[in-house]
C-alpha cells in the first residue's frame, strides 16, 4: 500500500463513522510488522543513546537527594544533641550561679551581722563612756555646788546673824 491508498482508505473510514456507520476497520497487515521491527531497532539504537544516559542522571540525582536527606537527617540531630548538651550546661551554670548567689547572700548576711554588732558594741562603749564623763562632771558639778552652798550658806548666815561664822 502506498501513501495515497492509505490516505484514502483513512478518509473513507472517517466519512463512513460519521455517517454512523457501524465503525472503524483496521488492516493489519505488513506494515505493522515493519513499524514494529522500525521502532524495536530505533529502540535498540537509541536505549544506550539517550535513555541509559537520562535513567543514569536520574538515578544519581535521586541518590544525591537521598544523601542530601539523610545528611540533612543526620545534621538535625546533631543539632539536637547539641542543643541538649548547651541546655544542660545552661542548667548546670545556672545551678552554680544560684549557689554562688546564695553563698554570697549568706556572707554578706554574716558580715552584716558582724559589722552590726561591733557598731552596737562601739555604740555601747561611747554610750557608757559619756556616761561616765557625764557622771563625773556631775559629781564635780555637786562637789564645786556642795563647797559653794557652804560659803553661800555661811555669807547668809553670817548677814542674818550680823556677825561672821567660822
Amino acid at each position: 500500500m502506498h501513501c495515497t491508498e492509505l490516505f484514502s482508505s483513512a478518509r473513507a473510514s472517517l466519512m463512513s463513522a460519521a455517517s454512523g456507520g457501524a465503525g472503524v476497520s483496521v488492516d493489519f497487515d505488513g506494515s505493522v510488522i515493519i513499524q514494529f521491527v522500525v521502532f524495536l531497532l530505533l529502540f535498540i539504537v537509541l536505549k544506550p543513546i539517550l535513555l541509559d544516559p537520562f535513567l543514569k542522571v536520574v538515578e544519581a540525582r535521586e541518590k544525591r537527594t537521598d544523601g542530601a536527606k539523610a545528611e540533612a537527617r543526620q545534621m538535625d540531630e546533631r543539632a539536637g544533641e547539641i542543643i541538649k548538651r548547651y541546655e544542660s550546661e545552661m542548667e548546670k551554670v545556672r545551678k552554680v550561679a544560684g549557689e554562688e548567689q546564695e553563698r554570697l547572700r549568706s556572707e554578706a548576711q554574716k558580715l552584716e551581722a558582724q559589722i552590726l554588732g561591733e557598731a552596737r558594741t562601739e555604740a555601747a562603749r561611747v554610750t557608757a563612756e559619756g556616761k561616765e564623763k557625764i557622771r563625773k562632771e556631775a559629781e564635780s558639778i555637786r562637789f564645786e555646788l556642795g563647797q559653794f552652798s557652804g560659803e553661800l550658806a555661811r555669807e547668809t548666815a553670817a548677814k542674818v546673824l550680823g556677825r561672821e561664822i567660822s
